[in-house]
C-alpha cells in the first residue's frame, strides 16, 4: 500500500531555463521581495528574457498588480533590459469603436480556456457565471484572451508557471485546476512534478507534501 509520503509522481527534469522560469513565477506570486530579486538574479544567464517578461505580465492575474509591478521593477534592475517602446498585442487586433478588439480577445480567450480546461470547460463557465457574470467575462477576455494567449511563450510553459504561482501563493483550489491545465496544454505529469521540486525552498514542507499528493490524484484521473 502506498503511503502519503510515498505518493509521488515520477519527476521528468525540466530544461534549466524552464526550471529557472517557474521559480521566478513562483517567487513573484508568493515570496518576499528580496527573495524574488535573488531568484531573478540567479536566473539571468539561463532564462529567455522575453519569456521572463511574459511571465511577469501574466503574474498580475494570479498575484495582483502590486506584485506584478514590483516584479517588473526588480527585473529591470536585475537584467538591465529596458522596457519595449511599444507592445502591439496589448491593444488587441484591430481595436476600434465597433468592438472588433473585444471580439478578438473574447474568441482568443475562449479558445485558450477551452484547451486548459478540456472537458471541464463548460462546467467552469457555468460555475464562474454563478459567482458573477463580470468575473466570467473578465476571466475570458482579460485573463485568457489578453494575457494567457499572448505570443512569446507557449501555453504549456505558461501553465507550468501558473502551477508555480498557485503553489507558492497557497491557492490550492486554483492549483488543482492548473495541474489539469498544464497536462491539457501538453506538459507531462513528470514535468508538473518537477515544477514542485523546483520550489522546495519557496514552499513549506507540509504544503509541498500536500501538493504532491494532489498531483498524484490528478495524474491518476
Amino acid at each position: 500500500m502506498t503511503t502519503g509520503a510515498e505518493a509521488r509522481t515520477s519527476v521528468a527534469p525540466l530544461e534549466a531555463g524552464l526550471r529557472k522560469l517557474v521559480r521566478i513565477a513562483g517567487a513573484i506570486a508568493g515570496s518576499p521581495e528580496g527573495q524574488m530579486r535573488a531568484v531573478m538574479s540567479d536566473a539571468i544567464d539561463e532564462v529567455d528574457p522575453v519569456a521572463v517578461e511574459e511571465i511577469i505580465l501574466q503574474s498580475y492575474l494570479f498575484a495582483g498588480f502590486p506584485r506584478a509591478l514590483n516584479a517588473a521593477r526588480a527585473w529591470r534592475a536585475a537584467s538591465g533590459r529596458p522596457a519595449p517602446e511599444a507592445d502591439p498585442d496589448a491593444s488587441g487586433a484591430n481595436p476600434d469603436a465597433s468592438g472588433a478588439g473585444l471580439a478578438f480577445w473574447r474568441a482568443r480567450g475562449e479558445e485558450t480556456c477551452a484547451v486548459v480546461y478540456g472537458d471541464h470547460y463548460e462546467k467552469l463557465r457555468r460555475n464562474i457565471r454563478e459567482l458573477h457574470p463580470a468575473l466570467d467575462e473578465w476571466m475570458i477576455v482579460d485573463g485568457y484572451g489578453k494575457v494567457l494567449s499572448r505570443p512569446g511563450v507557449d501555453l504549456r510553459t505558461r501553465e507550468l508557471c501558473v502551477v508555480a504561482a498557485c503553489a507558492v501563493s497557497g491557492q490550492q483550489r486554483q492549483l488543482h485546476s492548473h495541474f489539469h491545465g498544464a497536462l491539457n496544454a501538453g506538459a507531462s505529469a513528470g514535468e508538473v512534478a518537477a515544477v514542485l521540486d523546483a520550489l522546495t525552498d519557496l514552499i513549506s514542507r507540509d504544503d509541498l507534501g500536500r501538493y504532491r499528493q494532489l498531483l498524484q490524484k490528478v495524474a491518476a484521473e
